[in-house]
């Protein structure tokens, strides 16, 4: 017998989050996220999205033992903006039996049809920083931070719902090469040059000035709010949510994998890398305190695979070479802690710019796909 209910308690938030990390706890790609962040994440206090969302979170049982979960989210900000009439689904996931999956969609159906919405698309959460899509290829590859693993029957389940394609990104895994090319070198100076360019001494404000750091930071949210503007699933950041995701920043920040371009004192282009915290998520199994303390400290320090976060240039300056001095800034950087491997998130495979890139100057391939799903509401 399968009973699904929705939940609001703390006590069933916490059954929510473990569900994750009992379900993967014998997988060695898996990267479960921490306590202390999903609990911020939907916590209307804590997150400022749920001023232009809503969430419901369900819990599904067979036979009086957790099978499942899902959290759909109103999101009307992003409905707003693209004219759509939608409703994301986030952080499902299940045992392998379809009739679960069946039982925990049926709520979302219901909750859509109750609003008026047209479409059920994710996985997507509330902003394009947090989790999004699917993995349908590379289950055999270790997740990121910025990731959440699936098992493949999760592709299968979503088939036989009639599930289909919306939008897919690609995550690659790109070889540091041990020393910088020339030409790109002074290609990188030229541009600087010709262009008045000033790069931000991140270490130097890290441990002296603090106060312009963030400033500088939120200065590059705003860039990134520019920059993504047209991409799929993207929504702006208000100062709240900027605020929220400079902490996060502070917390995995290496000053030599952050490039800051300024432009008359104010931030134009932008670049930051962190390194990889697979092995201490896994180790942490939801709490950094203890059990991750060592690993994070560790891997902090002892770094052979590094996250690219995310690259932005503002309009105005996108022609303008300004990739080519974030990516020989942070070779730099890369290069001289040892990193070996650069894993990025999700890229949009849409977006040929960025992904050509990748494939025109480095030693890469395309390691991961990840879908967002579309499911019509009748």
């Amino acid at each position: 017998m399968i009973t699904v209910k929705q939940i609001s308690s703390k006590r069933d938030k916490k059954k929510f989050f473990k569900f994750l990390i009992d379900l993967y706890k014998n997988n060695a790609y898996a990267c479960p996220n921490l306590y202390s962040d999903e609990f911020d994440e939907f916590d209307p206090k804590v997150n400022d999205a749920f001023r232009f969302a809503d969430c419901k979170m369900f819990l599904a049982y067979k036979d009086g033992k957790l099978a499942g979960r899902i959290a759909g989210i109103w999101h009307r900000g992003s409905n707003e903006k693209t004219g759509l009439k939608q409703l994301r689904f986030t952080r499902f996931d299940v045992i392998d039996d379809f009739e679960v999956t069946k039982a925990l969609f049926a709520k979302l159906y219901k909750w859509a049809k109750e609003i008026g919405m047209e479409e059920i698309i994710g996985p997507m959460s509330f902003s394009d920083l947090n989790e999004e899509g699917m993995l349908i290829s590379g289950f055999d590859q270790p997740s990121t931070y910025i990731e959440i693993y699936n098992y493949p029957y999760y592709v299968e389940h979503m088939q036989k719902l009639g599930a289909y394609k919306v939008v897919d990104w690609n995550c690659y895994r790109i070889t540091v090469p041990e020393k910088i090319d020339e030409k790109l070198l002074k290609l990188s100076e030229n541009i600087i040059e010709k262009n008045g360019y000033t790069l931000v001494d991140v270490k130097y404000l890290l441990k002296h000035d603090k106060k312009t750091l963030s400033k500088y930071i939120m200065q590059c949210l705003d860039v990134l709010d520019e920059a993504y503007s047209e991409l799929y699933g993207v929504t702006p950041l208000n100062e709240k949510q900027k605020r929220r995701e400079m902490k996060s920043i502070y917390q995995v920040v290496v000053p030599e994998f952050a490039t800051l371009i300024l432009k008359d004192g104010r931030i134009v282009a932008y670049g930051f890398m962190m390194p990889s915290m697979f092995n201490v998520l896994r180790k942490a199994k939801g709490s950094i305190i203890p059990r991750g303390l060592l690993p994070y400290i560790h891997a902090m320090s002892h770094i052979e695979v590094a996250d690219l976060m995310s690259i932005g240039v503002t309009k105005e300056h996108n022609n303008k070479g300004t990739a080519a001095i974030i990516i020989v800034n942070c070779l730099k950087g890369l290069i001289q802690h040892g990193v070996k491997f650069v894993e990025t998130g999700p890229m949009l495979e849409s977006n040929k710019k960025i992904l050509n890139l990748w494939d025109n100057n480095f030693e890469c391939n395309n390691a991961k796909q990840r879908r967002c799903w579309g499911l019509k509401v009748e």
